[in-house]
């Protein structure tokens, strides 16, 4: 396959698709992990349980999955220079146990967490935005291996999320339909498809920016993760252990993540995971086009194996 310049669904990004540029040599390798940590680790319930809990699931009498303010925040609500809310969702109480490692129904509990949260911050009348985020790895951010994830609120709507939601509506206006909505209906018959039930949709986004990136959508229109039904949430979780699965397979660190902007309320909710299996070097830097060595029909084949 020669190189091929692909423009995002709705966004003024570019890519360059160049497999041929997965063949290079490459003389340096990123470390993946953070530096192991022996329990009991700081999200260890040895240590976690002093740490008022901000929510918890519990099974058994202890807590499953539990969320916690984060003790070193960029933003809070005490500083109105920087006003916003930062929590911690330590995923499961075991040290060393990864996400995908976890059970469906543990999985779909995280979501219903990330839901409850979505549904008290934005009660909040000065959040403007929602941001829940994972990070896996060092390259990816990750500072502590214990399975965790993160929620960054803040009154500040950064500027290429309102672009997209601009042209979002501009889309609809233009042919009635959402623009996530019709992107379903294109990707299911696509080589691109991954995963789909009756409930959500997984594949290889057109235009993808990181190797083996993946989307992860409702069937439904749905704005924001609260709306997510029980079988939704499993659905959403089976396809989301697949893919950290063979994720972890290739021994790459990844993030995913999903926004809410709270004053728009016609959004389409969806994931999206991305392993961080290349470094964006002087071309990305400078130009702002994105080299992908993996086509995302390479990739769709991969996770579908």
């Amino acid at each position: 396959m020669s190189s091929e310049i692909r423009k995002d669904y709705i966004q003024d990004k570019y890519v360059i698709i160049a497999p041929q540029r997965g063949v290079r040599s490459k003389e340096t390798t990123p470390e993946c992990q953070p530096k192991p940590v022996p329990p009991p680790c700081r999200f260890c319930p040895e240590k976690i349980n002093v740490e008022p809990s901000v929510f918890a699931i519990k099974e058994k009498n202890a807590w499953s999955i539990k969320v916690v303010g984060n003790k070193f925040p960029a933003v809070s609500v005490e500083n109105q220079k920087a006003y916003g809310i930062q929590e911690v969702v330590v995923e499961t109480p075991q040290h060393g146990k990864h996400l995908e490692e976890l059970a469906d129904h543990h999985v779909a509990n995280l979501l219903s967490v990330y839901a409850a949260r979505t549904r008290a911050i934005s009660k909040d009348k000065k959040i403007e935005y929602i941001l829940i985020f994972k990070n896996a790895g060092g390259p990816a951010g990750a500072s502590i291996q214990h399975a965790h994830s993160q929620i960054f609120a803040t009154k500040f709507l950064p500027p290429h999320l309102l672009d997209k939601s601009q042209k979002v509506q501009a889309y609809k206006l233009r042919t009635g339909h959402c623009v996530y909505c019709d992107v379903i209906g294109k990707e299911r018959k696509s080589p691109r498809l991954v995963f789909e039930d009756k409930n959500v949709v997984c594949f290889t986004p057109y235009a993808s920016m990181h190797n083996y990136e993946l989307w992860i959508l409702p069937k439904r229109h749905l704005d924001n993760v609260t709306l997510l039904s029980e079988t939704e949430r499993l659905s959403w979780a089976k396809i989301l252990k697949h893919a950290l699965k063979k994720i972890a397979a290739l021994n790459l660190p990844y993030n995913f993540y999903f926004h809410q902007v709270i004053d728009d309320e016609d959004q389409h909710l969806y994931m999206k995971i991305t392993p961080r299996g290349s470094i964006w070097a002087g071309v990305e830097i400078g130009s702002g086009l994105i080299i992908n060595p993996v086509s995302p029909e390479d990739a769709a084949k991969y996770y579908r194996q």
